[in-house]
């Protein structure tokens, strides 16, 4: 006999593909929930239960995906995308982008045109590392682990528009002091992010946790003001633009494990012991 988490998680999943098929025609949530046989209420708190979003925003995360596979790949106007995706225009499309993305959709599409990115390489002690800035500030640091070559092609995916220059600027010191130790510039280190209202939430309630210190999936969803929402806020700290300065490496599972780390379970490891052995 199955158990109820079982049922359940088949009943998520015949719905996930329900509206993955039939996302052009933007089924609302008594349609998805008639299709897996319970009630409205029932699937919608169902569904947030196990995601940790909404059947909503989850229909929405799949419709930003197309739309950016066809502003990325075609030349389809604006409107022609919001007819693709089947939405009522193109105020639904923009509300979409700005809602998921942080940017409208001619933003998008233009792919940082008008963008002046100053970029550089520099040795941490956990290896060689990416940083660029505009001037707002750093937009983007990473791990360069396959080489200069690839980090830069994965920046210039995200602006694939935007004029780039190899210099290091004094936005990008002021970043990469916290490598030596110095803890005493943080205010005076500014960052330019781009990314949805509840991903940028996340990052700062990131920032609030102390060099050296650890936090858990739930405690973060939770000083986020999004309690139980851990799958989400996973994702969102998946999607960090900054490496180490917004420090999704001080986030641990609440049984104590490391957890997994975009570049790397032993470098996480490796960056909290450092923290703790320096503070």
């Amino acid at each position: 006999m199955k158990t109820q988490q079982a049922l359940n998680y088949e009943r998520i999943a015949s719905a996930i593909c329900f509206i993955r098929e039939n996302y052009r025609e933007q089924p609302g949530l008594e349609q998805i929930a008639e299709h897996i046989h319970v009630s409205p209420f029932h699937f919608q708190r169902l569904f947030h239960e196990w995601a940790g979003i909404t059947p909503k925003q989850f229909l929405q995360y799949l419709n930003i995906g197309y739309a950016k596979k066809i502003l990325k790949e075609t030349h389809a106007t604006l409107f022609d995308t919001a007819c693709e995706l089947g939405l009522s225009g193109t105020s639904r499309l923009y509300d979409l982008f700005i809602n998921i993305e942080g940017m409208t959709p001619g933003e998008y599409k233009n792919g940082g045109q008008d963008l002046d990115i100053n970029y550089s390489f520099e040795d941490t002690p956990f290896g060689s590392i990416i940083v660029a800035s505009t001037g707002k500030g750093v937009c983007h640091m990473a791990f360069a682990d396959e080489g200069e070559e690839k980090a830069l092609a994965n920046l210039q995916s995200l602006f694939p528009n935007a004029a780039y220059k190899q210099t290091l600027d004094t936005k990008q010191q002021n970043a990469l002091s916290v490598f030596n130790q110095d803890w005493s510039k943080l205010q005076e280190i500014k960052l330019h992010l781009r990314g949805t209202e509840f991903q940028l939430k996340v990052w700062e309630t990131l920032l609030k946790v102390p060099a050296g210190g650890l936090t858990t999936y739930a405690d973060l969803a939770a000083k986020s003001g999004y309690e139980g929402a851990c799958r989400a806020v996973g994702t969102a700290i998946g999607k960090n633009p900054v490496a180490f300065l917004i420090p999704c490496h001080r986030v641990i599972k609440a049984t104590g494990e490391i957890g997994n780390y975009h570049w790397g379970e032993v470098r996480k490891n490796a960056i909290i012991g450092w923290e703790a052995a320096h503070l």
